[in-house]
């Protein structure tokens, strides 16, 4: 239990980013199995996920360096099911 009212007000504001942030996390993971883990997936759907993990990167969901990866990761099966 928080013991200052801003102790207080910092907790329910976690509690919101935490919920938003795991929301966003879903729907890139879910993005993801569909068209990174597919061969049949098209280039139109590999540009949404790589647009979904510029976005995610952007508002801190996930790390930087760690959405360059999976944009790499992505763009290198794109350019070898060419």
């Amino acid at each position: 239990m928080a013991n200052t009212k801003s102790a207080a007000k910092r907790a329910r504001q976690t509690l919101k980013r935490t919920l938003r942030n795991r929301s966003a996390l879903a729907r890139l993971r879910t993005m993801q199995k569909g068209a990174g883990l597919k061969e049949s997936s098209s280039a139109d759907e590999i540009g949404a996920l790589i647009s979904a993990i510029d976005k995610a990167a952007k508002r801190g969901i996930i790390h930087a360096n760690a959405a360059n990866r999976r944009k790499a990761r992505l763009n290198r099966a794109l350019a070898k099911a060419k």
